[in-house]
């Protein structure tokens, strides 16, 4: 799902820095990976890499077999339209839209009718846990209200690639725990690939595998035994 093969990425030039060093990196259909390591040391610009918002100055980085640097800005944008779910730190909900309306967007991006598409996010809000919740805008929830919205809408058109960036940095312990369930559960029933950049181990203990960066390296690539021994190894 994901494979990434001697990937550099540099910034400036002259004496350029070097947030991503020689990278090669794979992850098979639904796995889960978490990507831990200290700031600066090159975990959001390895998302950014995978989800197309940025390019490796050299190497190549391929999402479900599609070389994304032969890509469009527009074949970029379908892609993660299509294929990539993103659960950001910082929720990204649009403030102006109700939670039935956010969950409902990539549907409607997607083409698909207001009705059928609003139809399935209040299935899924449901799912989540949301469903006296659907009417109300952003400002009106909790945080981890708000979460369980982005997982909705990550999740709405069912993508083969889920990406989070910390997203349980923003929450309490206790929610953070209670979203960590819910994301472990959907990820189960979906099987989507899921790449996690976290600082917090029980959150990559939820995950199959551990990577941790440093400095731009791979330093460990490692099983996650809590997640092995729930079975999800």
């Amino acid at each position: 799902m994901i494979e990434l093969t001697n990937v550099t990425r540099s910034y400036g030039t002259g004496s350029a820095v070097l947030a991503l060093k020689n990278i090669s990196l794979h992850v098979g259909p639904a796995e889960r990976v978490a990507v831990m390591g200290p700031s600066g040391s090159g975990k959001s610009t390895l998302l950014n890499l995978i989800c197309g918002l940025d390019e490796p100055t050299s190497g190549s980085v391929k999402v479900d077999g599609v070389e994304l640097s032969g890509l469009t800005d527009d074949a970029r944008t379908r892609l993660r339209r299509e294929k990539i779910g993103m659960i950001f730190q910082t929720f990204n909900l649009l403030p102006t839209l109700t939670a039935l309306e956010n969950v409902a967007l990539p549907l409607r991006l997607q083409g698909l009718s207001k009705k059928d598409a609003e139809s399935r996010a209040a299935s899924m809000l449901n799912h989540v846990g949301l469903t006296g919740r659907v009417i109300h805008r952003p400002d009106e929830l909790s945080g981890g209200e708000r979460q369980r919205v982005a997982i909705a809408r990550a999740l709405i058109f069912r993508p083969p690639l889920l990406l989070g960036d910390e997203p349980t940095g923003n929450l309490d312990s206790h929610t953070g725990a209670e979203i960590l369930r819910l994301l472990d559960d959907l990820q189960q029933e979906y099987q989507s690939t899921l790449l996690m950049v976290t600082h917090n181990a029980e959150a990559a203990g939820y995950c199959n595998r551990v990577i941790t960066l440093h400095d731009g390296e791979i330093l460990n690539d490692v099983p996650c035994g809590a997640a092995a021994a729930r079975g999800n190894g």
